[in-house]
């Protein structure tokens, strides 16, 4: 009898080994930013924090350390020489690290950005009542957008424009500062600016409380008058 061919499935890509002291990742588990405890494999590390005595260990001394206070030593510099390491609660100490990434950008998204419309022959009544809106814009943090509407044939005014947003800039450079220079994009001319400062928090002020003067009771004498009369 002849033999049939035997047909096999696609091969899946291996996996690599994992190093003599480190876990191994299940499938679907990411990668742990941060080297701990034996997935360290420097011979000497250098300690920081409050918590231990600053200085070169050798790894072994270290690993020790983290064991005597019942911590991680946690690799937070790899690429220094020797590499930096603390001992700490690995799990507080993502905790922590994920909390301020998440501060960071939560502060980054904050930032909103006011427009203010120009046309390229703004009167000088517009023109400051357009000024007080920035100024209150830079005040409270937000950046400034202004930019100059060319409609039709009045782009031939274009450095018209361009004067009238370098005025705006020098008008606000106490509360603002340029971050983008006049631009021409399309029919619009536009400059940037960025407040100079982040607003401070406004408290509320304590009530004051004022004692009210209490009342006068009549005296008995009183009262014996008024019913006399």
């Amino acid at each position: 009898m002849e033999k049939k061919p035997q047909f096999f499935g696609p091969r899946r890509p291996s996996t690599p080994r994992p190093r003599p002291g480190q876990r191994p990742m299940r499938r679907g588990q990411r990668q742990d930013p941060y080297a701990t405890n034996e997935q360290i494999r420097a011979r000497q590390v250098r300690l920081v924090g409050d918590n231990v005595e600053q200085g070169i260990y050798p790894i072994e001394k270290a690993l020790k350390i983290a064991r005597s206070l019942e911590l991680d030593l946690i690799e937070i510099s790899p690429t220094a020489d020797p590499p930096v390491c603390k001992i700490l609660d690995y799990s507080k100490f993502l905790y922590q690290q994920k909390k301020r990434a998440k501060e960071q950008k939560a502060k980054a998204s904050k930032v909103t950005v006011k427009e203010i419309r120009f046309g390229p022959q703004t009167d000088d009544h517009d023109y400051n009542f357009k000024l007080k809106h920035a100024q209150g814009f830079l005040q409270e943090g937000s950046k400034v957008k202004a930019y100059v509407f060319f409609r039709g044939r009045s782009i031939l005014f274009k450095e018209q424009g361009e004067v009238l947003l370098l005025r705006f800039a020098s008008d606000l450079e106490n509360l603002g500062k340029v971050e983008q220079m006049p631009v021409l994009e399309g029919k619009r001319m536009t400059i940037m600016l960025t407040p100079l400062k982040q607003p401070a928090k406004k408290e509320k002020a304590p009530e004051s409380r004022v004692a009210k003067p209490a009342e006068e009771t009549p005296s008995e004498e009183n009262k014996e008058e008024s019913s006399a009369e």
